[in-house]
């Protein structure tokens, strides 16, 4: 159970505090007078180490979508392996196969990636209102959507350079060979 006062100058805090102790019958259990963010600090720290747990489901989060995005990409390469291979039957370089798998891959990651943030950007001002200081404040910092670029552009170079590294190789072997 707690009591929520509000006072008009910062400064009466800890007159209040001690003032309302006095005043208060002796319970069972003293009173403890906190001002709002060290009681939101007490009540993230009942519910465990935050930071651990954020940055544990994160990684394994992010693996599993590192690794679904690169079955889907091989299964994409993998179906169009016939297309490949008549575009390097008409004359193109594997260079040139790896550079249009790879081109895909940037913009569909690039796609996403910002599709992502720009919901992020929206989603956590009404979600940090929502939560109304029950939780440290929730911020989106340049440098962390730029990091969150940088991660949808290296996952989609990442997992598309095997998968069109393979497709050089079997758009190489779906060609007819010369006689």
């Amino acid at each position: 159970m707690w009591y929520v006062l509000r006072v008009e100058k910062p400064d009466d805090s800890v007159r209040v505090a001690k003032a309302m102790t006095r005043s208060l019958p002796t319970p069972p259990t003293k009173p403890r007078p906190k001002t709002e963010s060290a009681f939101a600090a007490n009540w993230v720290k009942q519910l465990g180490n935050i930071q651990f747990l954020i940055v544990s489901i994160g990684t394994i989060v992010f693996f599993t979508l590192f690794l679904v995005t690169g079955n889907t990409m091989a299964i994409s390469v993998r179906e169009r392996t016939s297309e490949l291979a008549v575009v390097k039957a008409i004359g193109f370089s594997d260079r040139a196969v790896l550079f249009f798998v790879l081109a895909e891959s940037l913009a569909i990651a690039l796609i996403g990636g910002v599709i992502g943030l720009l919901s992020a950007l929206l989603l956590i001002p009404v979600l940090a209102k929502a939560l109304s200081g029950l939780l440290p404040n929730l911020i989106l910092s340049p440098t962390m959507l730029a990091s969150g670029l940088l991660v949808a552009l290296l996952v989609g170079l990442g997992q598309r350079a095997t998968s069109g590294l393979g497709a050089m190789h079997m758009a190489r072997c779906e060609c007819p060979q010369e006689v």
